[in-house]
Protein backbone atom coordinates (compact mmCIF):
# COMPACT_ATOMS: atom_id res chain seq x y z
CA UNK A 1 0.00 0.00 0.00
CA UNK A 2 1.51 3.62 -0.68
CA UNK A 3 1.81 6.32 1.20
CA UNK A 4 -0.88 7.82 0.48
CA UNK A 5 -3.09 5.44 0.96
CA UNK A 6 -2.10 4.48 4.14
CA UNK A 7 -2.54 8.25 5.12
CA UNK A 8 -5.82 8.75 4.39
CA UNK A 9 -7.14 5.18 5.26
CA UNK A 10 -7.95 5.58 8.58
CA UNK A 11 -9.24 9.29 8.06
CA UNK A 12 -11.34 8.09 5.73
CA UNK A 13 -12.46 4.69 8.00
CA UNK A 14 -13.17 7.14 11.35
CA UNK A 15 -15.51 9.97 8.48
CA UNK A 16 -17.34 6.42 7.54
CA UNK A 17 -17.79 5.68 11.66
CA UNK A 18 -18.73 8.94 12.26
CA UNK A 19 -21.89 9.31 9.41
CA UNK A 20 -23.28 6.76 11.18
CA UNK A 21 -23.76 7.84 14.51
CA UNK A 22 -26.16 10.70 13.25
CA UNK A 23 -30.16 10.80 14.57
CA UNK A 24 -31.19 13.11 11.99
CA UNK A 25 -32.19 12.37 8.14
CA UNK A 26 -29.01 11.99 6.06
CA UNK A 27 -30.37 11.34 2.77
CA UNK A 28 -28.42 14.22 1.21
CA UNK A 29 -25.00 13.13 2.88
CA UNK A 30 -25.80 9.69 1.44
CA UNK A 31 -26.47 10.69 -1.92
CA UNK A 32 -23.81 13.51 -2.29
CA UNK A 33 -21.25 11.49 -0.88
CA UNK A 34 -21.99 8.54 -3.31
CA UNK A 35 -22.27 11.08 -5.81
CA UNK A 36 -19.10 12.68 -4.69
CA UNK A 37 -17.24 9.49 -4.78
CA UNK A 38 -17.99 8.00 -8.34
CA UNK A 39 -16.89 11.57 -9.20
CA UNK A 40 -13.84 11.56 -7.85
CA UNK A 41 -12.93 7.90 -9.00
CA UNK A 42 -13.75 8.78 -12.37
CA UNK A 43 -11.00 12.35 -12.17
CA UNK A 44 -8.70 10.46 -9.74
CA UNK A 45 -7.65 7.64 -12.38
CA UNK A 46 -7.71 9.69 -15.38
CA UNK A 47 -5.72 12.18 -13.62
CA UNK A 48 -3.37 8.86 -12.21
CA UNK A 49 -3.22 7.36 -15.74
CA UNK A 50 -1.57 9.75 -16.74
CA UNK A 51 1.57 9.87 -14.61
CA UNK A 52 1.02 5.69 -14.93
CA UNK A 53 -1.09 4.88 -11.69
CA UNK A 54 -4.23 4.73 -12.20
CA UNK A 55 -5.90 3.10 -9.82
CA UNK A 56 -3.96 4.60 -7.12
CA UNK A 57 -5.40 7.91 -8.64
CA UNK A 58 -9.05 6.60 -8.82
CA UNK A 59 -8.81 5.26 -4.98
CA UNK A 60 -7.62 8.92 -3.58
CA UNK A 61 -9.63 10.52 -5.90
CA UNK A 62 -12.78 8.59 -4.50
CA UNK A 63 -12.08 9.12 -1.39
CA UNK A 64 -11.52 12.93 -1.55
CA UNK A 65 -14.61 12.90 -3.62
CA UNK A 66 -16.90 11.22 -1.12
CA UNK A 67 -15.70 13.10 1.59
CA UNK A 68 -16.60 16.33 0.11
CA UNK A 69 -19.65 15.09 -1.10
CA UNK A 70 -20.10 14.29 2.16
CA UNK A 71 -19.58 17.36 3.46
CA UNK A 72 -21.84 19.43 1.17
CA UNK A 73 -25.04 16.84 1.68
CA UNK A 74 -24.07 17.21 5.64
CA UNK A 75 -24.78 21.21 5.19
CA UNK A 76 -27.74 20.48 2.96
CA UNK A 77 -29.54 17.92 5.42
CA UNK A 78 -28.41 20.24 8.57
CA UNK A 79 -30.37 23.61 6.68
CA UNK A 80 -33.04 21.28 6.18
CA UNK A 81 -33.40 20.23 9.35
CA UNK A 82 -33.28 23.68 10.53
CA UNK A 83 -35.74 24.87 8.65
CA UNK A 84 -38.13 21.74 9.56
CA UNK A 85 -37.95 22.65 13.31
CA UNK A 86 -39.28 26.40 12.78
Amino acid sequence: MTKALRFLSLPLLLAMLAGCASDGSTVNTKEKAVMGGLGGAIIGGVIGHQSGRGLEGAAVGAGAGAVAGGVVGSAEDEKASSSNQR
